[in-house]
C-alpha cells in the first residue's frame, strides 16, 4: 500500500486495519519517499473479514490499496503437485534403458504376465483420487474444476504421510454408468481407487460396482474413512465411561454416505442397539425407503423398532452420532441421555451442536473441527490404509481391514495418555499410519485378499 505521509500515518492505518478484526504479522519498507511510502504489509484476519478491511482501508485518505495477495491463494498458483522422475536422463544409453529401444522387453514381459505391472510400473504405488466434484467439503456440488484443489490436497497428504503416489482425477460427468466406465478403463496404470466428494446415493452404487468388477482396493473414504476415524474414537471413549460395544444404545443422526457407512461399522463393531434418524425421524423396519441404504438399515438396526424424532429417540441413548448439520441437538435433548453420554458432533463447518454448550451435560465430546480436542480426521485413515493395502497387493479393502484400522488408530493414544480431552491421535501422529498400515496387512492376509506377503509378514 502507498502512504501519503502528509495525510496518513502508518500507525493510523495500523489501527484501522486492527478495528476491521485484523492482526498485523509483518511490515517491510519497499520504498519510500519524503511525501510518500509504500509499504508490504501482512495481516492475519478471518475470511470473513476481509472485504471489511478492504473497505476500510480504501475509506482512508491519503492511503492507496496498490495489490492484495492471500497467502492460501498463492500456495495454490500452479497446483499444488508435480511429478518427478526417479532417476535422470543424462546420456544416449540412460534413454534406451528408460525409453526406446529398452524398454519394448519390460512391455513384453508385462504383455505375458500383466501381475508384473505391479513390480515393473507405477501401479505399485499409485492411487487415484476419483471425484465428479457434486460433494466436495462444506461447498456441495461445485463441480470438477472446482474440486481439484481438494483432490491435490489430499494427493499431497497420501505422500506425505505414507509415501503414496496419488493423482487427482476430476471428472465433467455426473452419470454413474460413465464414471464406473471411465474408472474401470483407466485402472491398469493404479494399484487402488480413492473415490471422493461423490454425492449420495449414487456413490453407494459407484463403489460397489467397482469393488465388484476391479481387483484392486476401492475406497470411498467420505464413508468409510470417516467411520474408520468415528469407530477409533468411540474405542477409546467406551474406555472411559465403561462401557461396552454390545450393551450402548446408540443414535446416527444424517443419514448420507457418512451416516450410513458409520452406522454399517458399528453394527460390525458390535453394537446391537443402533437407531438411525432422518428428517422425518427413526428408520425402522416395516417401512419402505426408496434409498436402498435406508432399507438396508431399516432391515439390519433399531432391533426395537422406535419411531419418532431425534429428541424422542435420544431417550436413555449412550452414544450420539451427528453427520448432519448445525443447531441439529439441543441442550434439553443431552439431558435425556444416559449416563456420561458420548457425543460425536461431526458436521462441518459447524457441529450439531457448539461444545461449549454442550460440555456441562457430556463426558466425551468429538467433532470434526481442528480448533476443538478429538477431531474426527480421515487423514488419520486413508494413507496407512492405502500404505498397507498397496504393499500387499489387496484385491479389495473390506470389512475386517477397516476394523482392524479402527482399533490400530485407537491403539496409538496410550492408557497413561487417554482421557476425555484426548480419545484420538494427532493427524501428524508418527506411529499412525505405521501401525494402520501393519493392522491392515494383517487383516488382509487372514481373510485371503492379500495377492503378496511383505517380507515384515513372513
Amino acid at each position: 500500500m502507498e502512504i501519503q505521509k502528509s495525510k496518513i500515518t502508518f500507525g493510523e492505518v495500523a489501527v484501522a486495519i486492527g478495528e476491521s478484526g485484523g492482526d498485523i504479522v509483518a511490515t517491510d519498507v519497499i520504498h519510500s519517499a519524503k511525501d510518500s511510502a509504500i509499504r508490504d504489509i501482512t495481516v492475519h484476519i478471518p475470511d470473513d473479514s476481509n472485504s471489511r478491511l478492504l473497505d476500510r482501508l480504501s475509506s482512508l485518505d491519503g492511503l492507496k490499496v496498490i495489490n492484495v495477495s492471500d497467502r492460501t491463494f498463492l500456495v495454490h498458483l500452479g497446483g499444488k503437485i508435480e511429478i518427478q522422475a526417479r532417476m535422470p536422463v543424462k546420456n544416449r544409453e540412460d534413454l534406451s534403458h528408460v525409453y526406446t529401444p529398452g524398454v519394448a522387453k519390460v512391455c513384453k514381459a508385462i504383455h505375458q504376465d500383466e501381475n508384473k505391472a505391479f513390480s515393473l510400473t507405477i501401479k505399485r504405488n499409485t492411487v487415484a483420487i476419483i471425484s465428479d466434484g457434486t460433494a466436495v467439503l462444506g461447498l456441495g456440488d461445485i463441480g470438477p474444476f472446482a474440486a481439484m484443489p481438494v483432490m491435490e490436497g489430499k494427493a499431497m497428504l497420501f505422500k506425505q504421510l505414507a509415501g503414496v503416489d496419488a493423482f487427482p482425477i476430476c471428472l465433467q460427468t455426473k452419470d454413474t454408468e460413465e464414471i464406473i466406465r471411465t474408472v474401470k478403463n483407466m485402472s491398469p496404470g493404479f494399484g487402488g481407487i480413492n473415490l471422493e466428494d461423490i454425492s449420495s446415493p449414487r456413490c453407494f452404487e459407484i463403489e460397489e460396482r467397482l469393488k465388484r468388477e476391479l481387483d484392486i482396493p476401492v475406497f470411498h473414504d467420505d464413508q468409510h474413512g470417516t467411520a474408520v476415524v468415528m469407530l477409533a474414537g468411540l474405542l477409546n471413549a467406551l474406555k472411559i465411561v465403561g462401557k461396552r460395544m454390545e450393551d450402548i444404545k446408540v443414535v446416527v443422526v444424517g443419514i448420507g454416505a457418512a451416516g450410513v457407512a458409520c452406522s454399517k461399522m458399528m453394527l460390525a463393531a458390535g453394537v446391537s442397539n443402533l437407531i438411525a434418524v432422518d428428517r422425518q425421524g427413526a428408520i425402522a423396519a416395516g417401512e419402505e425407503y426408496a434409498n436402498p441404504m435406508w432399507q438396508w438399515l431399516a432391515d439390519h438396526s433399531n432391533p426395537y423398532r422406535s419411531k419418532g424424532s431425534l429428541s424422542e429417540v435420544l431417550e436413555d441413548a449412550d452414544v450420539f452420532v451427528g453427520l448432519s448439520g448445525p443447531g441439529v441437538l439441543k441442550v434439553e435433548d443431552l439431558k435425556k441421555m444416559a449416563r456420561d453420554p458420548i457425543v460425536f458432533a461431526m458436521a462441518n463447518p459447524e457441529p450439531e451442536i457448539e461444545p461449549e454448550a454442550a460440555e456441562p451435560y457430556v463426558r466425551v465430546m468429538a467433532t470434526g473441527r481442528s480448533d476443538y480436542p478429538n477431531q474426527i480426521n480421515n487423514v488419520l485413515c486413508f494413507p496407512g490404509i492405502f500404505r498397507g493395502a498397496l504393499e500387499c497387493r489387496a484385491r479389495t479393502i473390506n470389512e475386517r481391514m477397516k476394523l482392524a484400522a479402527a482399533e490400530a488408530i485407537a491403539s496409538t493414544v496410550g492408557a497413561e495418555e487417554l482421557n476425555e480431552q484426548y480419545i484420538i491421535p494427532s493427524v501428524f501422529h508418527e506411529e499412525v499410519v505405521v501401525k494402520v498400515r501393519a493392522a491392515v496387512i494383517q487383516a488382509a492376509i487372514e481373510t485371503g485378499v492379500a495377492r503378496r506377503i511383505p517380507r515384515d509378514f513372513r
